[in-house]
């Protein structure tokens, strides 16, 4: 299927960073680099599900396949009412630039079903599941497509896709990433993408001079990457996070939050409003608030043209997948935050699952220092690269991620000869 161009912040920031690539080395092809835009594959499905009150309905299923000239497609799943092509195609996109930026050998992917998972019983989330995973077919494995967990997917459905697709592909552990320990999962996979913020903001306040003692955090979200990256943050660095929020509002604490007890007032309560030990405000407020490190860790577009000149961070560190619009980035840029983008620093997820995919296929096991040894020489390797591309061409931290991305990747298309 041939894409369209959409100028989706992803779209234009890679088109952005050809120009410096074409700086570095003006002979790469400019009609290759533009064709990066594109996705390779793009996949629609209508999947059958029968209701438990016997009524038939379907679903729409995505996975769109962005790039794999350095390895397999690998990106998420997410089961979610907004999910659609042009998100699945960004996000593939994404995947594409933060697989490269990271120097791991995949290519980038992403899909999901058009559902809400809270209106489903758990019989009709796993036939959904199932009949999702028959109609991908041989489009997904090992060595082509990898999937992994996204917004309300999990271990549990990675584990029936596993089931699903090794009935004709024997015991295939390695078709997805984020499986249950039991099922060839990887340890230290849960805690990845929080561990892998909390890097990244270590190493963006060394950079930056900012004392990480006391430092104050705020994150937007309060699910599995807020959740682990504020307790890393706090124990492992020494900061003071302030405010976390949840789909229903925000909990604010200038004194900093009780973490265990947000933690479990939440697992209660499923919201953060009326939690005693913080101040109950909007997730508006909350990006707005007062702060050091701005840690926006929910789903996209949390920072726009309208809030971008009301933040009040030093540094912003992209716990979300496209969570900036192009414009308020350079809204960010002009007031001297400093960014660490999402394809850096949300990267300790797919870096994880890297790490379980290769114990997949050698089938063998490593313990959880290693994969934290593992992860943190991966991350600084990363973040180092940008920062020293983003100080030899004078442009942001964004720009030299993508700059990265965008020649690793022309220089694996030229060497194949696609």
């Amino acid at each position: 299927m041939t894409t369209t161009l959409t100028r989706d912040a992803v779209t234009t920031f890679t088109l952005a960073a050809i120009s410096h690539v074409m700086r570095l080395d003006a002979r790469i092809d400019p009609d290759l680099l533009h064709a990066m835009v594109r996705s390779k594959r793009e996949i629609i499905v209508e999947v059958p599900l029968r209701r438990d009150d016997g009524k038939y309905a379907t679903f729409r299923g995505y996975r769109v396949q962005h790039n794999d000239a350095r390895g397999p497609f690998k990106g998420g799943l997410r089961y979610h009412p907004t999910v659609d092509l042009h998100e699945a195609r960004t996000l593939a996109h994404l995947m594409s630039m933060k697989t490269a930026v990271m120097n791991i050998p995949f290519g980038g992917g992403k899909g999901g079903i058009a559902c809400d998972p809270k209106q489903l019983s758990l019989r009709e989330l796993e036939s959904l599941t199932r009949s999702f995973t028959n109609l991908l077919g041989d489009n997904i494995g090992p060595l082509t497509d990898i999937p992994a967990p996204d917004v309300n997917t999990n271990a549990q459905v990675m584990a029936w896709i596993v089931d699903e697709y090794s009935k004709k592909h024997a015991h295939a552990w390695g078709v997805v990433t984020g499986k249950p320990l039991e099922l060839g999962g990887s340890v230290g996979r849960d805690e990845a993408t929080g561990r892998g913020v909390m890097i990244a903001t270590r190493e963006a306040c060394r950079e930056r001079e900012i004392d990480l003692k006391g430092a104050r955090v705020i994150f937007q979200g309060f699910g599995n990457v807020a959740s682990f990256g504020a307790r890393l943050v706090q124990e492992e660095l020494g900061c003071k996070v302030l405010g976390v929020s949840g789909s229903l509002g925000a909990a604010y604490n200038p004194l900093g939050l009780d973490l265990q007890a947000a933690l479990a007032y939440y697992g209660e309560h499923k919201m953060l409003k009326g939690f005693p030990g913080g101040e109950s405000i909007t997730n508006e407020e909350l990006l707005e608030a007062d702060c050091d490190i701005l840690i926006p860790a929910a789903l996209g577009n949390a920072i726009t043209l309208k809030n971008a000149s009301k933040i009040r961070a030093q540094i912003v560190i992209e716990g979300a997948n496209d969570c900036t619009e192009a414009d308020a980035d350079e809204v960010l840029r002009d007031r001297g935050i400093f960014v660490v983008p999402d394809i850096l620093a949300n990267a300790g997820g797919v870096v994880v699952s890297y790490f379980e995919w290769v114990q997949n296929l050698n089938n063998h096991y490593w313990g959880i220092e290693q994969v934290r040894k593992e992860l943190t020489r991966i991350m600084v390797e990363a973040y180092q690269t940008v920062s020293a591309r983003a100080q030899q061409l004078g442009i942001s931290m964004r720009m030299a991620a993508y700059t990265v991305a965008i020649e690793r990747i022309a220089r694996a298309m030229i060497l194949r000869g696609l």
